[in-house]
C-alpha cells in the first residue's frame, strides 16, 4: 500500500529525514518509535504534504501512485488521513459542518453521490457513540474548548467518518488518561484493523501498543529507520531506552 524509498527531507534547509525506507502492506499496523528530534513527526508531515517540508531525494508511492506528486487535498481524497499530535482549533466552524464537507469532498472525488444532511448525521451519531462522545460536542466549533482527551476522541470520530485507507497517527496517545487511552485504542482497532487498511502509528511510549497491537515496530533515529522488530521491541525500548538501540 505505502512504499517509502530512500526518503530525504529538509525543514528550513535543515536535513531531517536522511534516507528513510519503509514499506506498509494493507492489513498491517506499524509503530514508529524514537527519540525527540529523530524525524517522526516530519515523516507524517511529509507524507501528508504539509508546506515547508521539502523532499530532496527519494520516492513515495501510495497504492501504486506517486504520493509526492499529489497536492495535500488529493492525498486525502486518495485515502490518507493524518491525526495530529496537537489538533488545531477552528473557531466558527462546527464539527458537523466541517466533517460533512470533508466527507462529501472525498465522495465527489470517488464519483459517489454526496450524503444528505440526515444521512450524514446517522453516520456521525454512530461514530460518536462508538467513542463515547456526545453529539452535542459535534455541533460545537472544531476542537474549541475541548480538553486534550476530547480532541483526540474527536479525531477518532473524524477518522471513523472519513474512513481512510491509510491512517498516520502522530502521538495520538499524547495527553490521554488511562480511560481515554483505552477508548482511543479501541477506536483505532475498530476503524482501521481491516484487510484493506493500514496504520502508521507514531508514538514515544509503549502504552498505546497495549491496546493497538502492531505487526511491526520500527526505531527511527537520525532521520532513518535503524531497527525493526515485533511488538516485543517496544517493550525493550520502554525498558532500556533508545541509547543502545538507535544505532
Amino acid at each position: 500500500m505505502l512504499q517509502i524509498t530512500n526518503l530525504h527531507a529538509t525543514v528550513a534547509d535543515k536535513p531531517i529525514l536522511k534516507g528513510l525506507t519503509l514499506s506498509l502492506n494493507a492489513g498491517e499496523i506499524h509503530a514508529i518509535m524514537g527519540p525527540n528530534g529523530a524525524g517522526k513527526s516530519t515523516l507524517g508531515y511529509v507524507l501528508s504534504g504539509r508546506p515547508g517540508y521539502e523532499v530532496t531525494e527519494g520516492s513515495v508511492t501510495f497504492n501504486g501512485e506517486d504520493l509526492l506528486g499529489m497536492e495535500p487535498h488529493e492525498r486525502a481524497a486518495a485515502g490518507l488521513f493524518l491525526g495530529f499530535q496537537y489538533p488545531v482549533e477552528i473557531p466558527g466552524v462546527s464539527n458537523v459542518q466541517f466533517l460533512r464537507e470533508a466527507l462529501n469532498a472525498q465522495r465527489k472525488h470517488r464519483g459517489e453521490a454526496p450524503l444528505t444532511g440526515s444521512e450524514f448525521l446517522k453516520v456521525a451519531r454512530e461514530q460518536a457513540g462508538a467513542l463515547g462522545m456526545d453529539m452535542d460536542m459535534l455541533k460545537r466549533p472544531v476542537n474549541v474548548g475541548f480538553s486534550g482527551g476530547e480532541k483526540k476522541r474527536n479525531e477518532m470520530v473524524q477518522m471513523g467518518i472519513i474512513d481512510p485507507a491509510l491512517a498516520i497517527l502522530d502521538e495520538t496517545d499524547s495527553g490521554l488518561d488511562i480511560d481515554a487511552l483505552r477508548v482511543v485504542g479501541d477506536g483505532i482497532n475498530r476503524i482501521m484493523r481491516k484487510p484493506d487498511k493500514a496504520v502508521l502509528l507514531i508514538t514515544h511510549y509503549q502504552r498505546l501498543l497495549d491496546y493497538v497491537k502492531p505487526d511491526f515496530v520500527h526505531v527511527l533515529a537520525d532521520g532513518r529507520i535503524t531497527r525493526t522488530g515485533g511488538a516485543e521491541l517496544a517493550l525493550e525500548l520502554e525498558r532500556d531506552g533508545y541509547k543502545e538501540l538507535a544505532a
